[in-house]
């Protein structure tokens, strides 16, 4: 296997330091003592907010009045396709009863989850289609009631946030960001309905107090820095595929951006690109993928297109782009990826906004395990069984000899009672 580094990162993106940790741990055991004047206090510090936690129908209102009309119609393009694509997804698992046996029936349930908690980031940039993400799959899946927010600043709440949190389907919309944000909805502050499960993106320290929460609630996944990987050839465009790494690395400054390929001539030329689509960024967008690029990005030379994809399929990237003159192979053949965009045509950025696959996907080698953010991760996959009498004459004859042949006398008895009762008489020992 022959594959050659002709850029490596120098850095790995860490989530979840010794320092975050502390931090983080002792926000929560803070603002679980000190409940609601604790989460606030913490807004206040933080984000020099000063007003109430939760966001008023006349601060929803004025959202509203704030908001340009092209900008509610982008916001409602993007709700229609998260939702139509969320419908599809519920649709493709069903509940069902099926005879395993004579008198035997088992079946497959789906029961919403009753709170959600979804997590919008509102700092450096105001991330409306995260609200979208989250809050309008939860809807679909049938989450009865839904949390949502925010970081503000010294002046309030985001209003294109506030507005698509709102159309979305928020049940209760909150003006806290950050490890006091996580907090309130897990710990049920200012509405009284803890959060069974955490969705969201966001910086180091809401993903560590979603680490440190997992198991009093459900969370969507370990989320670390967002990431995108773009396989390509000798038919792709350098100019596009060097735009497209950039558009990821502008997110943060440890967020990785990975170009593997069988081109040397390609990977020259989107190196060299690489400096002016930086800089042709505002400050705040160049500062940010100038580090990240520096630091994590990454190019890979690689022989033959299967070893590229031995290369994909072990970063497992969070974002994974296709360019190549065997799309279709590569869409058949890859199997490590949170979200595939097949072809130039599709880039991560139109998934990131508004074509309808969510955005909320695993990172740091999560998707060999799992996948992103789904209408499912709302909804709890449960199981039942009914059976006659008559079939507990065979159940119950396997049962109780399994249950001795392991030991547990308990479980044998359990199907030796039932035996007794329903056929007296006979010898089903």
């Amino acid at each position: 296997m022959a594959i050659t580094y002709l850029k490596k990162a120098i850095k790995t993106p860490q989530t979840g330091t010794d320092e975050t940790r502390k931090i983080v741990s002792d926000m929560l055991v803070k603002i679980e003592a000190g409940g609601e004047e604790a989460a606030l206090a913490y807004g206040r510090d933080l984000d020099g907010y000063h007003g109430e936690a939760i966001v008023s129908e006349e601060t929803i209102a004025n959202a509203a009045d704030t908001v340009s009309d092209q900008l509610k119609d982008d916001i409602k393009f993007a709700f229609d396709r998260v939702t139509k694509f969320a419908e599809a997804q519920k649709a493709s698992i069903q509940e069902f009863e099926t005879e395993l046996s004579p008198g035997l029936w088992a079946g497959q349930k789906l029961i919403p989850i009753e709170t959600a908690g979804c997590y919008v980031p509102g700092g450096r940039y105001a991330h409306v289609a995260s609200a979208i993400m989250s809050i309008a799959t939860a809807k679909v899946a049938g989450v009865e009631h839904i949390v949502a927010c925010s970081a503000p600043n010294e002046k309030g709440p985001n209003p294109a946030i506030i507005y698509a949190m709102n159309m979305c389907g928020a049940d209760t919309i909150l003006s806290l960001g950050g490890v006091q944000g996580i907090a309130a909805m897990a710990f049920g502050l200012f509405t009284g309905k803890s959060a069974r499960i955490l969705v969201g993106p966001g910086n180091r320290f809401v993903a560590e107090a979603k680490r440190t929460l997992y198991g009093r609630v459900g969370i969507d996944m370990f989320a670390g820095p967002t990431e995108i990987a773009i396989i390509a050839d000798d038919t792709a465009d350098a100019a596009v595929v060097a735009e497209d790494l950039v558009s990821q690395a502008e997110h943060g400054t440890d967020s990785p951006a990975w170009l593997f390929t069988t081109s040397r001539q390609l990977a020259d030329e989107v190196m060299a690109q690489m400096d002016r689509h930086i800089n042709a960024l505002p400050e705040t967008a160049r500062n940010a993928a100038t580090t990240a690029w520096q630091d994590y990005g990454e190019v890979v030379l690689c022989d033959t297109h299967d070893e590229v994809v031995q290369v994909s399929d072990e970063y497992a990237a969070e974002h994974l782009e296709v360019h190549t003159g065997r799309n279709q192979w590569y869409s058949d053949t890859l199997k490590n990826y949170g979200s595939l965009f097949v072809g130039e045509e599709t880039t991560v950025s139109y998934g990131d906004k508004c074509s309808g696959t969510n955005h909320i996907l695993p990172t740091k080698g999560a998707a060999h395990y799992t996948g992103g953010l789904s209408v499912h991760k709302y909804m709890k996959i449960v199981t039942t069984q009914r059976m006659t009498r008559e079939a507990n004459r065979e159940v119950g004859q396997a049962a109780a000899r399994i249950s001795r042949l392991e030991g547990m006398e308990g479980h044998a008895r359990a199907a030796d009672v039932r035996l007794r009762k329903y056929f007296p008489g006979e010898n089903l020992g």
